[in-house]
């Protein structure tokens, strides 16, 4: 089953853009030339984003390369499919990956057993905003934010999958 997605890296040491491409081009099948711009928010950092389309579970396959370079902010996002739900990647410095699935109009989608036992943990002293916090990802929302914003406007690159 074929879908397709985005892989937004907000920001890159130049020394590790060719490192990226060649993990993009190992996961799709096919050799990726991406654009590479300043990234305003990360003076001295380049960004760039593409398109790919795939097949289901390919932007897993994505980030798990990206995450190879600790020091690159990235998000990879996976459109859902037919019988599969979407996907949300996210990595930033110090944070590490943070994934969760998602709904037709991009929505953080969590499954039920999540929410009752963070309830459940929360009646325990556990604090229930800070845990769904990070369930939805604030943290990773908070840190690529500006990274976000520098990039509007920015080109955006089609992949397709060879083979």
């Amino acid at each position: 089953m074929s879908t397709r997605g985005v892989v937004y890296v907000h920001s890159s040491p130049s020394a590790v853009c060719p490192h990226v491409e060649w993990a993009i081009s190992g996961t799709l099948g096919g050799r990726v030339d991406l654009r590479w711009t300043a990234q305003p928010a990360a003076p001295g950092q380049l960004r760039a984003e593409c398109e790919w389309r795939a097949p289901a579970g390919t932007g897993g396959k994505l980030a798990s390369a990206l995450k190879a370079w600790p020091m690159l902010r990235f998000e990879v996002t996976e459109e859902p499919s037919s019988g599969v739900d979407g996907q949300r990647f996210c990595h930033a410095p110090g944070l590490g990956l943070w994934h969760a699935r998602t709904s037709a109009n991009g929505d953080v989608v969590v499954a039920e057993d999540r929410i009752r036992h963070l309830v459940s943990a929360s009646r325990g002293g556990e604090p229930l905003a800070h845990e769904l916090d990070q369930l939805l990802g604030a943290s990773w929302d908070e840190a690529l934010e500006p990274f976000r914003h520098a990039g509007d406007g920015a080109p955006v690159t089609w992949l397709h999958q060879v083979g």
